[in-house]
């Protein structure tokens, strides 16, 4: 996929206006990933995010605290469930929540990326982070 969105983005560079690059080849990283997600499998299988990802920078930050083995159990279930709420959240909202609380863009970014626009990025996080609020809840 980095291979063949890297051509893209050469091929396309002329569509580039100079404003925010890391955007625009988002853009065409996400594009490309699903152009071969629609080829090779449905739609409704395409998670967004890397959630290992989450759990290691949490790890880092807890380095000097030494938790019991309860209190490890506990935090992979908290995890877990907070994993299996974003994957059932819909597309649009997950992705939205994705690119702004786990990859940390911009709302400007997010619509350049998505081709939205701004109010429609923060109403759509906003109601992810609802959904998700209300699914974590009844997982308790």
């Amino acid at each position: 996929m980095v291979q063949e969105a890297c051509v893209r983005a050469l091929e396309g560079i002329d569509s580039f206006e100079g404003r925010n690059a890391r955007a625009w080849v988002l853009t065409v990283v996400r594009n490309t990933c699903f152009t071969w997600l629609a080829k090779q499998r449905p739609k409704a299988l395409v998670m967004v995010g890397d959630m290992a990802a989450i759990d290691e920078v949490s790890k880092a930050g807890m380095a000097e605290q030494s938790l019991s083995p309860e209190a490890e159990l506990v935090r992979r279930a908290d995890i877990a469930t907070v994993e299996a709420a974003i994957a059932a959240l819909p597309h649009s909202f997950r992705e939205v929540l994705v690119l702004r609380d786990v990859s940390g863009l911009s709302y400007k970014e997010i619509a350049t990326m998505l081709a939205l626009p701004i109010g429609t990025v923060m109403s759509r996080l906003a109601r992810a982070r609802g959904l998700l609020t209300v699914a974590v809840r009844k997982a308790e």
